[in-house]
């Protein structure tokens, strides 16, 4: 593969393209739920344009952090700071920026399509995500609140109610309770992923929640934001909204809370978070793959 080409792959973070398709995945399984039959076709849509829409939104993260200096000054982690492919090579800046652009046209047409199909529930939520993309890095995380919210929006109601909906789904307590899963653990991944940035974000105007709040402050509400995952699976078996078999993901549970245990002690301490922060995404992705199983089996 040609060093630029590989430079723009790198720049996707493709070891985290998993997630995407594992929430629109959320919604097919939902379909399933529901007595639906998904079409194959429609199907690969759903997933090409949830991997296509995180790409974009990487590929301008990318971007937007080495146009403004970032990249050069946080300390590089395997779940922070980015990729580091652009300080490595400068020149792959315009092709990460033409992937991003094309990536994000694709989604639009994509979703055009699915909006014609199924009518206006897709315009609201479509519309909500192209906004999320475009205006993450250079707007919304500026705003504390906006930036703690925006990722889980995203890959909760829009890439899960989306896909459910232009599969030809309905959106019901279920749906809205898996989409509200998906959101909270999402959010606070994101969230913890700020901590080891918190000083070179300052210096380029980011102003997310451990930067307006403090860290402590940021810590707790990554704390509640974990903590509501299990409980919304629980509330979702006591009111018969979740099939006994989504039980299956309340698995990766110990790892979760030795994570929210772990949190605060690691900032006060000054340890590195690295650990947290693996153990972290590796309990999302399985949670999200057993849900899904859960839900289809249910």
């Amino acid at each position: 593969m040609p060093p630029h080409a590989l430079a723009v792959l790198q720049a996707s973070r493709p070891n985290f393209l998993i997630l995407a398709p594992l929430c629109a995945g959320l919604g097919v399984a939902l379909l399933l739920a529901q007595g639906g039959e998904p079409s194959g076709p429609l199907l690969v849509l759903v997933l090409v344009a949830a991997l296509l829409g995180q790409a974009a939104v990487n590929w301008l993260n990318e971007y937007e952090d080495f146009r403004s200096g970032l990249d050069h000054l946080t300390r590089r982690t395997p779940f922070s700071g980015g990729s580091g492919t652009l300080p490595a090579m400068p020149e792959a800046a315009r092709g990460v920026l033409v992937a991003a652009l094309v990536a994000l046209i694709a989604v639009v047409i994509i979703g055009a399509y699915f909006l014609w199909l199924r009518g206006w529930p897709l315009l609201v939520l479509g519309g909500l995500g192209v906004a999320l993309v475009v205006g993450y890095t250079r707007w919304i995380t500026r705003h504390p609140w906006l930036c703690l919210l925006a990722p889980g929006f995203g890959f909760g109601p829009v890439m899960v109610l989306g896909g459910l909906l232009a599969l030809g789904g309905r959106v019901d307590g279920t749906a809205l309770l898996v989409a509200g899963y998906a959101g909270c653990w999402v959010s606070a991944l994101l969230l913890l992923n700020q901590f080891p940035d918190i000083d070179a974000d300052r210096q380029v105007g980011r102003h997310h929640l451990p930067i307006a709040r403090g860290w402590r402050a940021a810590a707790h509400w990554a704390q509640g934001l974990l903590l509501a995952t299990p409980l919304l699976l629980l509330v979702g078996r006591l009111a018969n909204l979740l099939p006994p078999a989504a039980a299956l993901a309340l698995l990766p549970l110990p790892a979760l809370l030795w994570v929210v245990w772990q949190l605060p002690r690691r900032l006060a301490d000054g340890r590195p978070l690295e650990p947290l922060l693996g153990v972290n995404v590796v309990a999302l992705l399985a949670s999200l793959a057993l849900l899904g199983i859960g839900l289809s089996l249910g």
